[in-house]
């Protein structure tokens, strides 16, 4: 099957019972069983859900991946995988990473005596020089939040590999569609399913995907044992969602090449940031191994918070708020919400700017998106 094929049909036969051809919404706790430990493959929906079960199913086809998880957020989907990891062990980490992501090593992990080295992913020869003896793990998100520098899976994966290291990629802010980390050598992907693969910005969801059987069955205990899962509705939600996923990234990204372009003209903008623009210094690794770009567009504006609120509350269609790849476009000051938990002084290195904004572009007509920015830059 192709992509859009798998996206309506891979886990969502019709129903066995009632022949009821959308997978329902098994709104249940507890599952009657025939008689002591004899069931129908469901005992309590904490440890699995037929409604679960179609997603997860989706969602590994999606991303060529023999397994997937799905939990109650990206976050319990990270938590999940880093719980692969025991005291003393050491992860290679990516020094521009979401904030979320960086509170969770910060406050979570550090904690319990998990060691971390930050670098920067677009320099191979630091990468090799962050390992230890005892790295685990190494962490890629590509394109990263909200600079959206690309790092290559490939080169890194190769590395990784040579010292034993698991490797896990962030794929949300390009969604199976347009990114597979599995076929570049990553052995974890994780998505916060919030974000396109749902795409319609009512739930609140996380996915873990592999192949590796023993990997799947430790993160299935954790999942199994923390009890970070996706209500019955939510899956419900995200399947339905998910089924549109192509059409909807087509789109993004159609409006988003011509919103970058149209920044780039701008008087006011400093610098734009688009994995898709020849300018990107990514623009060459992003071609090999995407087959788009995505609906993120981050731009810098002249002046500081002042402009940068100025900016924000003269938009009509797009709405400042946190999160992104829903079907509405969304501008975010980033480095009080998305990473107002860096220090300021790694905010400013990694480039996340007092004039930074992030915008996630949305599938409305493209004439009112720019229409809505031009007023809004004047």
């Amino acid at each position: 099957m192709k992509f859009e094929t798998k996206a309506i049909c891979v886990g969502q036969a019709a129903d066995q019972s009632t022949g009821a051809t959308i997978v329902p919404i098994y709104q249940t706790s507890t599952f009657t069983q025939e008689e002591v430990n004899k069931n129908k493959g469901y005992e309590y929906s904490r440890v699995g859900n037929p409604t679960r079960s179609a997603l997860d199913a989706c969602l590994a086809s999606l991303e060529e991946g023999k397994y997937g998880l799905s939990f109650s957020s990206g976050l319990a989907a990270e938590h999940a995988i880093l719980s692969l990891l025991r005291p003393g062990d050491h992860v290679v980490v990516p020094e521009d990473m979401y904030g979320g992501t960086y509170r969770l090593i910060k406050e979570i992990l550090e904690p319990f005596n998990v060691k971390f080295t930050f670098t920067d992913f677009t320099d191979l020869d630091l990468i090799q020089q962050a390992f230890l003896p005892s790295t685990k793990m190494v962490w890629i998100e590509t394109p990263t939040n909200p600079t959206l520098k690309i790092f290559d899976i490939e080169a890194i994966s190769e590395i990784s590999h040579k010292k034993n290291a698991i490797v896990v990629v962030d794929n949300t802010f390009l969604s199976p569609y347009f990114q597979k980390p599995i076929l570049l050598g990553a052995d974890i992907v994780v998505h916060s399913t919030t974000k396109y693969i749902n795409g319609h910005s009512d739930i609140i969801g996380g996915a873990v995907i592999l192949n590796d059987t023993e990997i799947f069955k430790k993160i299935q205990l954790v999942q199994k044992a923390v009890g970070a899962v996706p209500s019955p509705f939510d899956s419900w939600l995200t399947l339905r969602g998910v089924k549109t996923l192509a059409v909807r990234m087509q789109q993004h990204e159609k409006n988003a090449f011509s919103v970058a372009r149209f920044l780039q003209t701008q008087s006011n903008v400093l610098e734009v940031f688009f994995p898709g623009l020849e300018t990107h210094p990514g623009h060459e690794i992003a071609k090999k191994q995407m087959t788009g770009f995505g609906g993120v567009v981050s731009f810098k504006l002249k002046g500081g918070l002042n402009e940068c609120n100025i900016f924000l509350k003269k938009l009509k269609i797009f709405q400042l708020a946190d999160s992104l790849g829903g079907i509405e476009s969304i501008a975010n000051y980033s480095a009080l919400m998305t990473h107002d938990y860096f220090p300021k002084e790694l905010r400013q290195k990694i480039g996340v700017t007092d004039n930074l904004i992030r915008l996630s572009i949305g599938i409305e007509h493209i004439d009112d998106l720019l229409e809505d920015l031009k007023n809004a830059l004047g």
